[in-house]
């Protein structure tokens, strides 16, 4: 097997709250290859914008657990010293453009002093950042003057576009893409998508992008990944997921989204995303499983114990792998 550019082995995130400890991630595994784009998909609550949290190490004030272990390029980098990831990975190695990150502009400051906050941080001098800031706002389609002007002069998808250049400004490896077009119109949707997509040949980048839209994913993803109460339940070759879903979960994501070509009946999946503080038992899915409903030889298993992890055949050279008892 070839070194994956990223490894993530059994990372857990957890928060303290007042109605107790928040298990928004439980032990999540999977790897990103070079040059790859794993699309993360789930409902609202399953875990993904904490993922993205853990990876760049931005997690809020009350966090009650951080473990696991994250190899970036072969190095740990999860429990690496603050000051050492901030110097040396953080923007670097692996950049974020935060969920509704057109909000994240501080609106009194310059587009160009803010690009260049990290940079300086860094101990790099301003003429040398400025320029790596207009060189960055170029490659997504903007002017070079924009470092001057301020966020209330740009559009919506201007600012997007600002962020997405802050994030490819020191040439990183990794981006993580956290919805990053959910704010947006249908057509600067579709713009970001291609501007992302062109980004990608040019600078080799290595895409995490982050969304709870399985159409929107199947745009970009070379791999997905379903996330489920804070678990990952099927990841795979995309077209693995798309055409050949195993995981009843994935199952009914996918015949819930509309078709333009086929005549499908939709269905939607009866339920909601469980509680993290006190999730059910055994898999976390099967409450709302219709297997789990129907078939009697499930009960005791589902229901009670963690579904082992199967690998499943697949068409593209990527693992399939489904946490599920049906394949047991």
């Amino acid at each position: 097997m070839g070194m994956a550019l990223l490894e993530v082995r059994n990372a857990r995130l957890y928060y303290a709250t007042t109605k107790g400890v928040v298990k928004a991630l439980d032990g999540v595994s999977f790897e990103l290859n070079e040059g790859e784009t794993l699309a993360v998909v789930g409902e609202t609550g399953s875990g993904k914008s904490t993922l993205a949290k853990l990876l760049v190490r931005v997690w809020e004030r009350n966090v009650a657990l951080v473990d696991g272990e994250v190899y970036l390029e072969g190095r740990e980098v999860l429990h690496m010293p603050e000051e050492e990831f901030r110097r040396e990975i953080r923007w670097r190695k692996i950049a974020m453009v935060p969920q509704s990150s057109m909000n994240a502009l501080n609106p009194v400051i310059k587009i160009g002093d803010q690009m260049i906050e990290p940079l300086l941080l860094q101990g790099m001098s301003k003429e040398e950042a400025l320029k790596m800031a207009m060189d960055a706002l170029e490659a997504v389609g903007l002017p070079r003057d924009t470092v001057n002007r301020y966020p209330h002069q740009l559009s919506g998808g201007m600012k997007q576009r600002v962020i997405i250049a802050m994030s490819i400004m020191a040439h990183p490896r990794i981006i993580i893409l956290d919805e990053p077009t959910s704010a947006l119109d249908v057509i600067t949707q579709a713009n970001i998508m291609n501007l992302l997509k062109r980004l990608k040949r040019e600078f080799g980048l290595s895409y995490i992008f982050i969304t709870h839209d399985l159409a929107l994913a199947s745009e970009l993803a070379d791999a997905v990944a379903i996330m489920y109460a804070g678990k990952i339940v099927e990841i795979g070759g995309a077209e693995d997921i798309y055409l050949d879903p195993r995981h009843p979960y994935t199952q009914g994501l996918i015949s819930s989204v509309p078709t333009l070509r086929t005549d499908k009946a939709l269905s939607f999946i009866p339920g909601e995303v469980p509680s993290l503080i006190n999730p059910p038992p055994g898999c976390r899915f099967h409450p709302r499983c219709v297997f789990y409903r129907d078939r009697d030889y499930l009960k005791g298993l589902c229901d009670a114990k963690e579904p082992p992890e199967v690998e499943v055949e697949g068409k593209s050279s990527r693992k399939h792998v489904v946490s599920c008892w049906l394949y047991k």
